[in-house]
């Protein structure tokens, strides 16, 4: 496979698919064209090399227009709205767009009408006279979505003049069965109109030879392309009926406008030369267009396929003067709950809501761990909060808890010195020096999945090397080795800040304050970030929590919700969720529950027990004291998430032998009636051995 990797003489210009400025973003919007770019162009800083970012709203086509006439108010009004609120929530969730533009804007009109002149000109539009749905009452004619009936596909009512929702078909309005005006509801009358058309078909040849240079794309967008080309190119309409857009620059044309297509990708040009004119750099824009060294990069969703791999290419070769896509790496569907997502029945989850619940970070994880890229994933709020717990609060985050808390007590929250090196540490090191390297790698394919997980790896790792080496004994016996492994953990934390910064923005600029760090760990250098040399005696600052845990106290109401969409999406009764928890055994006096003796220990080794499924062996440290207990917890909990975390036992059991192994001790978990467990743990600093009252 030939080696996409930009290079840092590399001009790159990412855009993402312009979002549609009629409703909120939801988690389908992010997973598909937003967070992976976002990693991606965060990654190509750390790299040091020259990228940009351009975004920006959608804001024509009918759907808009239809939205204003009902509320009684202008397409204007709700583009503005929704242009806000897009910049609002992209920003709060870290996507970080070097410019987000909208189509409304005079730059947007100005561009798009140059364009479409160029192609004009060069005799590739051909005017058509077509029969169109014409409401005498609204006294307009009627483009495809301000026109319904009945779907001559599955036959059922509410079909669009585009498309059937119902069964997915693309649809002619004039294949409506008994069709209606969708603003007043009477029965429209065919009448003729002319429009100008794209002659796809004249670059099919053009196209087809440059596609097939782009052995390195994803199979996806290329069988996609295939497809298209087998039934072969046709016309297509590039302007339409309708008041709210562009206004044709075509003499006898001045009451159409400029198809929403055709214009929204223009639409990357124009945010790119609103971006120069903010930089006081008017023609800085030509740079990114017109030269060949520029990567342009576009992320999508597989529903836009066609039009950045198809038309868009071939409107750019149309016109002659812009760079065509390097790579257009489009993502599959993300489902929610199993079921897909559906906007206009609300059951999707909106990132607003989201961000006023629950911080950025879990999510960009989550996204991208189960990140659609060969094939539609699924979103799930159980799943979503196991691997915030499991992964990023007991792997990643339990790491920096504990190798910054002992940094504290040992060393005064400075960096110890390094001393002599064993066989673990230059292991450890190795693997630092690696990663980068690894990881970057991924990013530069677009792996994010595989990313994700490439980063918890480094943190697993981290959190076996601080096992093994035993810092806690050693603190005690050796204090040369007991500062090594430290100065090696704080390495590896530093290491880990930089490594996580495209896919954790949030966390990694926390975790680097952490560190003592006054700059800005998006502006450290990606490479060589595993081998830079700490300093003995910098200061360490304040450790702080780095991930939450989430409760299922939380995410129940989300589950609630969704049920209830399901159901009156299926037209099913809405009854409300009962949990039946587990009878109350009989009460107890206080005197008989004193003698329980609970304390909080720290969990300092774990591992499986052997021809055992559901047993780990605990080593603990309770209040200065080893101890060693066997627990029920292999099914919920795998070693590496327990170690550094501090736990409820009942420290006055009598001792009992487990599978020959003898046990000081039980552990506190709650378990609910459908099998789920969580062991109890304390929130905030606080020693081993104090008594749980």
């Amino acid at each position: 496979m030939k080696n996409n990797f930009a290079t840092n003489q590399q001009r790159i210009l990412v855009t993402s698919a312009l979002p549609y400025a009629n409703g909120p973003i939801h988690l389908g919007h992010l997973a598909g064209a937003y967070l992976p770019a976002d990693v991606y162009v965060r990654y190509q800083r750390l790299k040091k090399r020259d990228v940009l970012f351009i975004c920006g709203t959608d804001e024509h086509g009918v759907p808009i227009a239809i939205a204003a006439e009902k509320e009684g108010t202008t397409p204007q009004q709700i583009v503005d709205r929704y242009w806000a609120d897009h910049l609002d929530t992209f920003t709060r969730f870290g996507v970080s767009f070097d410019n987000f533009s909208r189509t409304s804007a005079p730059i947007h009109h100005e561009t798009a009408r140059a364009f479409f002149k160029v192609i004009y000109e060069r005799d590739f539009l051909v005017e058509r006279t077509i029969q169109q749905f014409y409401c005498e009452s609204c006294r307009r004619f009627l483009a495809d979505r301000f026109v319904e009936g009945q779907c001559p596909r599955c036959n059922k009512e509410g079909a669009r003049g585009d498309q059937c929702e119902s069964c997915g078909s693309s649809l002619e309005q004039t294949e409506l069965i008994n069709p209606y005006c969708k603003v007043c509801g009477k029965t429209p009358v065919l009448r003729q109109t002319k429009h100008l058309f794209l002659k796809l078909n004249e670059f099919q040849d053009r196209l087809q030879t440059w596609l097939d240079g782009k052995k390195e794309w994803k199979e996806n967008v290329l069988n996609y392309c295939r497809g298209w080309f087998n039934e072969g190119l046709g016309e297509r309409a590039v302007t339409r009926d309708l008041s709210w857009g562009i206004k044709v620059p075509v003499e006898g044309y001045e009451d159409k406008v400029i198809y929403v297509w055709f214009e929204a990708p223009i639409g990357y040009v124009s945010a790119t030369k609103e971006w120069a004119d903010k930089m006081g750099q008017p023609d800085l824009w030509k740079k990114y267009w017109l030269s060949p060294d520029t990567k342009l990069v576009h992320f999508i969703g597989k529903d836009n396929i066609v039009f950045h791999a198809v038309i868009w290419p071939a409107m750019l070769m149309g016109h002659g003067e812009f760079v065509l896509p390097a790579d257009i790496p489009a993502n599959e569907f993300l489902n929610l709950q199993g079921e897909k997502l559906s906007t206009s029945r609300n059951y999707a989850v909106w990132l607003g809501e989201y961000l006023s619940k629950f911080p950025a970070d879990p999510l960009r994880y989550y996204l991208a761990a189960i990140a659609p890229e060969t094939k539609d994933a699924d979103f799930n709020w159980l799943d979503f909060q196991i691997r915030n717990n499991s992964e990023l609060a007991d792997i990643l985050g339990n790491f920096i808890n504990r190798t910054l808390t002992f940094a504290r007590k040992q060393f005064a929250a400075a960096i110890p010195p390094r001393g002599a090196l064993d066989a673990r540490d230059e292991e450890m090191l190795q693997t630092l020096a690696e990663a980068p390297a690894k990881i970057g790698a991924l990013f530069e394919r677009y792996e994010l999945r595989r990313a994700a997980s490439a980063i918890i790896d480094v943190a697993r790792f981290a959190n076996k090397y601080f096992n093994d080496q035993e810092p806690w004994r050693t603190a005690r016996e050796d204090r040369d080795k007991c500062a090594t492994t430290i100065h090696l953990c704080i390495h590896a934390a530093q290491t880990l800040a930089v490594l996580m910064a495209p896919l954790l923005p949030f966390s990694a600029e926390k975790l680097w304050a952490m560190l003592g760090h006054s700059d800005n760990v998006h502006d450290q250098p990606w490479d060589g970030c595993g081998e830079r040399a700490l300093t003995a005696g910098h200061a360490l600052g304040q450790e702080l929590i780095l991930f939450s845990k989430i409760e299922e106290s939380q995410i129940e109401p989300e589950l609630e919700r969704l049920r209830k969409a399901l159901a009156a999406m299926r037209g099913e009764p809405v009854e409300e969720t009962k949990t039946t928890a587990p009878e109350i055994k009989p009460r107890i006096s206080y005197d008989e529950f004193a003698r329980v003796d609970l304390r909080l220990a720290k969990v300092v080794k774990a591992e499986k027990v052997e021809k055992a499924d559901k047993l780990l062996k605990l080593e603990l440290e309770v209040g200065g004291e080893a101890r060693t207990i066997v627990a029920g917890v292999a099914k919920h909990y795998q070693p590496e998430e327990l170690v550094g975390k501090m736990i409820v036992i009942v420290a006055n059991l009598e001792a009992a032998k487990i599978r020959g192994i003898e046990s000081n001790g039980m552990l506190l978990a709650a378990e609910d009636g459908q099998g789920r467990m969580a062991i109890l743990s304390p929130q905030g600093a606080i020693d081993s051995g104090a008594r749980v009252k």
